[in-house]
């Protein structure tokens, strides 16, 4: 893109909305392929604290059906979940045919805050690294479509993205006990992060590392890439034509003073229509 586009090396916001808006019109593409041809898409998002990808999951999910496109959030396992099988709490929310997964951080957990902050044990950790190659195989040998992205960001950019949700009352919560503790442990999620690469990043089953330093660029490359990497048609239905409105002309409706009308701090309630 050409140079007058950007300021201070970050794309210019009005460039940026317009870019996005081409990209959510072809997910909305997207959406609808997926949905015809019954297919099953798995997206993973990984990455450091504050690297971005609540972001990046707002803006590709924003415009599309959450009926076709849903994300998979998961909290801490209950005690039942800690004797099952490690795998069994995820497989649940995998896509049926016609739908679109994203699970915002996923069982990669146990090769990252697991392994860093102990929370598992080593035989745990590396049974983990050893399976999870054939368990994603298994997954893409049942018709998933599995995509990996693991966002990377610099310390300095951490730090500061820490600092912004720890000076903004809206953004404060955003702020976990596990965030606090990372900002020591900076190194080994670093090493962390290069064994889980280096057992896990597979022929049949990449990882695709997004620079996402700044959040702008990060948004828009990673929905761009999203989209090379599955082939889909445009299958926007066309405007159907509307049925008149009937109004029947007997009824009375009650009076609108019998509703309990919200208080119109901003604008006037309307009158009985």
């Amino acid at each position: 893109m050409d140079k007058e586009n950007y300021k201070n090396g970050k794309l210019k916001y009005e460039v940026y909305a317009e870019e996005l808006a081409k990209l959510r019109s072809e997910l909305l593409k997207l959406q609808y392929w997926v949905k015809e041809k019954q297919l099953k898409v798995c997206v993973i998002f990984e990455g450091r604290d504050a690297a971005g990808k609540g972001g990046v999951i707002k803006r590709i999910t924003a415009p599309l059906n959450p009926r076709t496109v849903r994300v998979a959030a998961l909290a801490k396992p209950t005690e039942k979940e800690q004797t099952q099988w490690y795998f069994q709490r995820y497989v649940q929310h995998l896509p049926s045919a016609g739908e679109i997964v994203i699970f915002d951080r996923s069982w990669y957990n146990r090769a990252g805050v697991e392994r860093v902050m102990g929370f598992c044990s080593d035989e745990e950790y590396w049974e983990f690294l050893r399976t999870c190659p054939d368990f994603e195989k298994m997954l893409i040998g049942s018709g998933i479509i599995l995509i990996k992205y693991w966002f990377a960001i610099s310390d300095g950019v951490q730090d500061k993205r820490f600092q912004d949700r720890n000076n903004d009352p809206l953004k404060r919560w955003k702020l976990s006990d596990m965030d606090l503790l990372a900002r020591s442990k900076w190194v080994e999620y670093s090493k962390a992060k290069d064994i889980m690469l280096e057992h896990t990043d597979t022929s049949e089953s990449p990882w695709y590392v997004v620079n996402a330093d700044v959040k702008r660029h990060a948004r828009l490359n990673c929905m761009t890439h999203l989209l090379s990497k599955i082939d889909y048609q445009d299958l926007t239905p066309d405007p159907i034509e509307l049925p008149p409105l009937i109004v029947d002309t007997d009824y009375e409706r009650p009076s609108i003073n019998n509703q309990n009308w919200v208080p119109a701090i901003y604008g006037e309630n309307p009158f009985d229509s």
